[in-house]
């Protein structure tokens, strides 16, 4: 067991230092490891659209210099003298969260996104022990504690590993939360980062999975990814015939949205769960009456279920469709990113960086 360094680490990195400016180099210092650290080489990181929110102060007043990214692929370079899971030379990986309080009802479940204090976000949040600023993927390394840290194998294209911590949990939770698999149909709102993860794992689950688009081309690309059917919303005869349809839908769409059409295709006590919106919803309470039809959220998942998520992609071999980038073409991406211009996640070469 190698033990980690004594000091603090300066580490290269992107941050963006207010909503307005692109992001630029940077360096960052990173804590001294603890007996319970893991110290990560990054390799890849990838790029949420949640970066361009917080980069960007759209979700609240972001902690400035903010270094994005909280889907990162690795390899352990050192650990503290008291970790148990994880040697130098592992291939590991970190999601969305980086510490909770690990003793509320919450966590003691596994369900550390749903901290009763609060999940310890991995950028634009505070350390609990110091206060300091967290700082994400969009640098050379990262220190993690070890509950905190995931097995990542090495079968899978680990570029395209990367946008599973958020965009594959994010679609996994609710999968397994609501017990899908054979003889369930599902249909996903929206082909983007989440939704074509979402295809991919309700087919490999055994679910017949539908994709809901106003897009006809992005319906050309769903049969590719494995979709056994795509409904064009903005068809209204298509949407009729829909009615009474699904077991379960899932929307991935980020923005608010009328879900009433959909809520019509759900079948008697289908479920509807939103995974995409921060915004207000509109539902009209009839449709629920009527066929006792639910709506629900879900917030990406705990780390047991992540460990699950990657071991379930590892059997499977499931990743992401992603684009590489070099951290340099950063802006660029978000620029792209804004027009839909990527399938589907674009994933920064942290290479680029050193």
């Amino acid at each position: 067991m190698t033990t980690t360094s004594s000091g603090p680490q300066a580490v290269s990195a992107y941050a963006a230092f207010d909503p307005t400016t692109p992001l630029r180099p940077h360096t960052i210092e990173r804590r001294t490891p603890t007996l319970h650290d893991v110290n990560i080489d990054i390799l890849y990181s990838g790029v949420c659209h949640s970066d361009i929110h917080q980069a960007r102060s759209e979700w609240g007043p972001s902690l400035y210099p903010i270094v994005p990214g909280h889907e990162i692929v690795g390899r352990v370079t050192s650990v503290g003298a008291q970790v148990s899971k994880f040697k130098v030379g592992d291939l590991v990986g970190v999601g969305c969260m980086v510490d909770s309080c690990l003793h509320c009802a919450a966590c003691t479940q596994g369900l550390e996104q749903y901290c009763e204090e609060g999940p310890t976000y991995t950028y634009n949040s505070r350390e609990r022990t110091t206060g300091a600023p967290t700082y994400g993927g969009y640098s050379t390394a990262i220190v993690v504690r070890e509950e905190f840290v995931v097995k990542v194998h090495e079968s899978l294209d680990l570029k395209a590993v990367a946008p599973l911590l958020c965009a594959g949990i994010t679609m996994y939770s609710p999968l397994r939360h609501w017990r899908i698999g054979q003889g369930h149909k599902v249909a996903i709102v929206g082909l983007g980062g989440l939704g074509h993860m979402g295809i991919k794992l309700a087919k490999a689950m055994g679910a017949e999975v539908s994709l809901f688009t106003t897009s006809a081309e992005k319906g050309q690309d769903a049969y590719r990814l494995g979709a056994d059917n795509v409904i064009v919303s903005r068809d209204s005869e298509a949407m009729k015939a829909s009615r009474n349809t699904f077991d379960y839908i899932i929307s991935t769409v980020p923005t608010r949205h009328d879900l009433n059409p959909y809520l019509q295709t759900l079948k008697l006590n289908g479920e509807l769960v939103i995974v995409g919106a921060l915004d207000p919803v509109d539902i009209h309470g009839g449709l629920l009456i009527s066929n006792r039809r639910s709506v629900a959220g879900s917030n990406i998942g705990g780390i047991a279920e992540t460990q699950e998520m990657l071991d379930f992609c590892a059997e499977h071999n499931i990743v992401a469709d992603i684009e590489l980038i070099n951290m340099q073409d950063i802006n660029t991406a978000y620029e792209r990113m804004l027009k839909s211009d990527v399938k589907y996640r674009f994933v920064i070469d942290m290479a680029s960086l050193k």
